[in-house]
């Protein structure tokens, strides 16, 4: 119940630099000269496959880049400026069927996006077995995209710019009868050698629309990835004159987003005469060229790896022309974007292993690194939350939650299994101005890492404390988190849905099993303040005499007061409060409001089913 993990819905919303995260690149590679993307196939093998814009894939395997090719192509491809051998995605199941997939410029100058497979060699690919599933004209030089990555649903993911020149002269941009400016989604997998449109793509049906089409509005995608824990997803689009940016689209999205090239350029109108904004997906990130920031956005990945739990959950991404690379994190609806490295290196591309790891290529110095970042946890003060409603800020004696990377490596949920609730749980520790927390659970849920605590009793009075997380040694750095004494909350199934237990059956009520007016139920919550008989922090409360709460504590059911028998601390249970009341006649039938107070102190409305 009170472990509950939220799922978090992102806002386009810009926030201050989040704290310091520092990171540091490691060579583990020479000789690699414009590498275009960095690979690893889905074999167990742990290989790299480093992509090289002359037309060249080499492969990496036990610390040495082996001297045979894995792929020649170079008398196939026009190389030079933005053409090349772009992009390389290897078949899901490319273990057993040793399909993989390129993206490269043809000597025409045209889009190519072909099949080959490996030969018996599992080092060296066949190069007679090429199969060219798709070629896109390419009107300019430049703007060709290039990179191409399998997506969570197992269809194959082609990002085009929009053609080049500069402006998108054709705007190919926002044309559905045209492939440039876009993320394609096709099915390469279903029949091997051909090339298919998923019919659930978002213009199929559209007359005058290209059935490949997933998403458009995009002047040069350079760099897109799917989050490996959520399956969320990002681009990187170079900007024209002014601003780069980095796009995202949540896992749930059925496709179709305009990310508004050529009508925006990043959050500002390029087209100031005709800048309709409406039904525009805007970027979640942006930032202007200059001789400091940089001219051409790199995209990466976001950190799941396990050697830096400190990085876990940050995109990491870059700039061609400046070195420098970002982290960018999601925290609730808030986005917050910080600067990690000044690498001093030309950044062409990032790359992520099997394990998660993440790699930079090098184009300065011909060169692969390996990232390497913190081992400490890293939280925010809005990471800080109630259990049960989410809001900022803990309040003395209730459980909190505290959104957390690094505590957690695997998915799943650890859980206290017994009372007093440790004050360490999984090497996992947390002080809250020097008075240890005590800890109810840790879970890791879709990357998503979470930490449910007791905010100690000893910090009543206070308006704000200092929180440190703790993973063995390791401590985080201490974050001023607002303490309210009260702060009142009901737990939900979903958000929604209020846990509303009736009385005398002891079953949730449901839309089947609602309330009956004067009839009698309970709800746990969190936030009531201090009680009578106060337990010790981490204990169970008392059963006799209760510890009831000292506030006002009033609960309305349809804008109908309900007559409140019992508030205060959960019997045998630690950091959680009960509310027993009766439902009062007059209540409409239906779904209604259940709205809890304490206090001056109002908390958010849940819904219950009445009959």
């Amino acid at each position: 119940m009170y472990a509950a993990i939220r799922c978090v819905v992102a806002v386009l919303v810009l926030a201050p630099l989040a704290l310091p995260q520092e990171i540091a690149l490691r060579q583990i590679a020479s000789g690699i000269s414009d590498p275009t993307d960095i690979q690893s196939p889905p074999d167990g093998t742990g290989r790299l496959f480093f992509v090289q814009q002359a037309g060249l894939i080499r492969v990496f395997r036990n610390d040495t880049v082996l001297a045979q090719p894995f792929l020649d192509i170079r008398a196939r491809i026009s190389a030079g400026g933005e053409r090349g051998l772009l992009g390389l995605a290897f078949s899901p199941a490319y273990a057993s069927s040793g399909r993989f997939f390129v993206n490269y410029t043809n000597l025409a100058g045209n889009t190519v996006i072909a099949q080959y497979r490996v030969s018996v060699n599992p080092d060296v690919a066949d190069p007679a077995s090429e199969i060219i599933l798709l070629t896109i004209a390419q009107p300019f030089p430049n703007h060709n995209g290039g990179h191409l990555r399998f997506g969570p649903d197992g269809y194959l993911y082609i990002g085009m710019g929009d053609g080049g020149s500069g402006g998108d002269p054709q705007n190919n941009g926002q044309r559905l009868d045209s492939l440039l400016g876009k993320m394609l989604r096709v099915d390469v997998e279903s029949s091997p050698g051909q090339l298919l449109i998923p019919s659930q793509n978002p213009f199929v049906n559209r007359a005058g629309a290209r059935g490949e089409i997933w998403s458009f509005g995009l002047r040069n995608p350079w760099g897109f990835s799917f989050d490996r824990a959520n399956h969320d997803l990002y681009i990187a689009d170079v900007g024209q004159d002014s601003y780069e940016e980095v796009n995202y689209q949540p896992a749930a999205s059925r496709g179709g987003e305009n990310y508004g090239w050529r009508t925006m350029e990043g959050l500002h109108c390029y087209n100031a005469a005709s800048c309709d904004m409406q039904g525009l997906t805007l970027p979640v990130v942006e930032y202007g060229q200059s001789s400091t920031m940089g001219c051409s956005v790199i995209g990466g990945f976001v950190y799941r790896g396990k050697a830096w739990p400190g990085l876990r959950g940050t995109y990491v991404y870059g700039d061609y022309c400046s070195g420098k690379i970002w982290g960018l994190e999601r925290h609730g609806t808030v986005w917050t974007n910080q600067l990690l490295l000044n690498s001093g290196t030309i950044i062409t591309v990032f790359g992520e292993d099997q394990a998660g790891e993440l790699y930079v290529g090098d184009a300065r110095n011909s060169a692969i690194h390996r990232i390497e970042g913190s081992l400490a946890p890293r939280f925010i003060s809005a990471d800080v939350q109630n259990a049960a409603s989410f809001e900022s800020g803990i309040s003395p004696g209730s459980l909190a939650a505290v959104f957390v990377d690094g505590v957690k490596d695997d998915p799943g949920i650890v859980a206290a299994q017994s009372l007093p609730l440790p004050p360490s749980l999984a090497d996992i520790s947390i002080t809250v101005d020097g008075v240890a927390a005590p800890i109810h659970a840790i879970a890791n849920v879709q990357g998503r890492e979470q930490v449910n605590f007791q905010a100690p009793f000893e910090i009543a009075g206070r308006a704000q404390a200092s929180m440190v997380v703790r993973r063995g040694s390791q401590a985080s750095a201490p974050v001023v988190v607002p303490v309210l004494s009260l702060q009142p909350a009901i737990y939900t199934l979903d958000g929604v849905q209020g846990i509303v237990v009736r009385v005398p059956e002891y079953v949730l009520a449901t839309a089947d099993r609602p309330l009956a007016s004067g009839g009698y139920a309970y709800v746990y919550a969190e936030g009531l303040g201090p009680v009578t008989n106060q337990p010790a922090t981490g204990a169970g409360a008392p059963g006799a005499p209760l510890a009831a709460a000292l506030s006002d504590v009033r609960l309305s059911l349809g804008g109908v007061r309900c007559q409140v028998l019992f508030a205060g601390l959960a019997p045998e249970l630690a950091g959680v409060y009960i509310v027993v009341f009766q439902v009062p006649s007059g209540v409409p039938s239906g779904v209604q409001d259940l709205t809890l107070e304490a206090g001056a102190a109002k908390g958010p409305s849940v819904k219950v089913s009445v009959r």
